[in-house]
C-alpha cells in the first residue's frame, strides 16, 4: 500500500489525512500491530473540535487493527475508556462504531453494558452510532439481553426520528436471518479475514461518521452494503454426492491450545447436538463419533464427511 499512501499524500484537500488513515488501518487490519494503534493514538491526541474525521478514522483504525485477537482486544477497550474520558467530540463520536467493529456478532457482556450507558448520551450522534453500535455486535443472534434495551431505546426515544430509524435498523441486525447467519469477518477458526466481509461492515461504520447526510438522508440505500458479510453460521454436514448427512458433533468454547504438549483438549463445557447445529462467536465444534472422518480440518459451514474404514462398532452383548 506504500504507493497508494503517497499517492493519497499528494492530495491537497482536508480528505487526504482521512484517506491515509482509512488505507493504512485497512492494510494492518487483523494484524495487532502495537505500533500501528500507537500511530493512531497518537493522532488522536491532538484537540480539535472541526475537520477531525481524520481522528474518528482513527479510532476505528485501533479497532481494526486489534480485531481477533483477544489481547489486543482488551487492551483497546481500555484505550477506548480514556478516549471517552480525555478527548474532544470528533472521537467520541466514534468511540461507540469502533466498539462495534471490535465485536462484530458478538454480544459481549461488558461491551454491550458500555454502548447501553453511551446510547443514552445527551449528544445526538453518540447516542445513534451507540444503538447502530448495538446492532453490529449482536448481529444475528436473537440476543434477548439487547432485544429488550433496543424496545427500552424506541420508547424512550420515540418522538426522535432519526434515532427510532437507528433502533428500527439495530433491530433488523439483532433478529437477522431469524438468528441463523452472522457480521463476522472472521472464518477457518479465527485464522483467516474475508475481505470483502470486512469491507462490507466498514462501509457502513464510515457512513455513521456523518449520519445526517448519510443513513438518515437519502443515502440510505449503503445500508445493503451489510450483506457482502452476511453468512450462515450454522455447521452442516453432507456426504461426498453432498447429500445431507446428520453426524453427532461436540459444541463448546474454543480453548487456545498453541504450545501445549499432547493431545490438549480443543473445547470445554461442550453439549452433544446432532448437525445442523447453531455456532456462535468464539464456539467451535468438534466430532462426536469415530464412525466418519471430516474431510475439512476446521468444521464450520458446510462440511464433507466420509466413512471412516477403520471404525469397528461397538460389539453389543447377545442375550441368550
Amino acid at each position: 500500500a506504500e504507493a497508494m499512501l503517497e499517492a493519497l499524500r499528494t492530495i491537497e484537500h482536508k480528505i487526504s489525512k482521512t484517506a491515509v488513515i482509512v488505507l493504512e488501518t485497512c492494510a494492518y487490519a487483523g494484524s495487532g500491530n502495537v505500533l500501528q494503534v500507537q500511530e493512531m493514538l497518537h493522532q488522536c491526541s491532538e484537540h480539535i473540535e472541526e475537520d477531525a474525521q481524520h481522528q474518528m478514522a482513527a479510532v476505528v483504525g485501533i479497532s481494526l487493527i486489534t480485531m481477533g485477537e483477544e489481547v489486543g482486544s482488551e487492551m483497546a477497550l481500555r484505550s477506548f475508556e480514556h478516549l471517552l474520558h480525555y478527548c474532544e467530540l470528533p472521537v467520541k463520536r466514534a468511540v461507540p462504531l469502533a466498539l462495534g467493529v471490535l465485536n462484530i456478532s458478538n454480544p459481549d457482556f461488558s461491551v454491550i453494558d458500555q454502548l447501553s450507558r453511551l446510547s443514552h448520551d445527551p449528544d445526538t450522534e453518540i447516542s445513534q452510532n451507540a444503538i447502530l453500535a448495538m446492532g453490529l455486535t449482536s448481529a444475528g443472534t436473537n440476543n434477548s439481553r439487547v432485544a429488550g434495551l433496543l424496545r427500552q431505546l424506541s420508547e424512550f426515544y420515540s418522538k426522535e426520528a432519526g434515532h427510532v430509524f437507528c433502533v428500527r435498523i439495530a433491530q433488523a441486525m439483532l433478529h437477522m436471518g431469524k438468528g441463523l447467519m452472522t457480521l463476522s469477518p472472521f472464518h477457518s477458526d479465527k485464522m483467516l479475514t474475508c475481505g470483502p466481509a470486512l469491507g462490507g461492515v466498514l462501509t457502513l461504520i464510515y457512513s455513521c461518521f456523518d449520519l445526517k447526510s448519510t443513513l438518515l438522508d437519502k443515502s440510505h440505500y449503503l445500508i445493503y452494503y451489510l450483506t457482502c458479510a452476511m453468512n450462515p453460521r450454522m455447521l452442516i454436514t453432507v456426504n461426498e454426492d453432498l447429500s445431507w448427512r446428520p453426524v453427532t458433533v461436540r459444541v463448546g468454547q474454543a480453548v487456545e491450545t498453541v504450545g501445549q504438549a499432547g493431545k490438549p483438549k480443543t473445547i470445554t463445557g461442550f453439549q452433544t447436538h446432532t448437525t445442523p447445529v447453531l455456532i456462535s462467536s468464539g464456539e467451535r465444534a468438534e466430532l462426536g463419533t469415530e464412525e466418519v472422518l471430516s474431510v475439512s480440518s476446521v468444521l464450520e459451514g458446510i462440511v464433507i464427511v466420509k466413512d471412516n474404514p477403520d471404525y469397528e462398532a461397538p460389539e453389543t452383548d447377545e442375550k441368550k
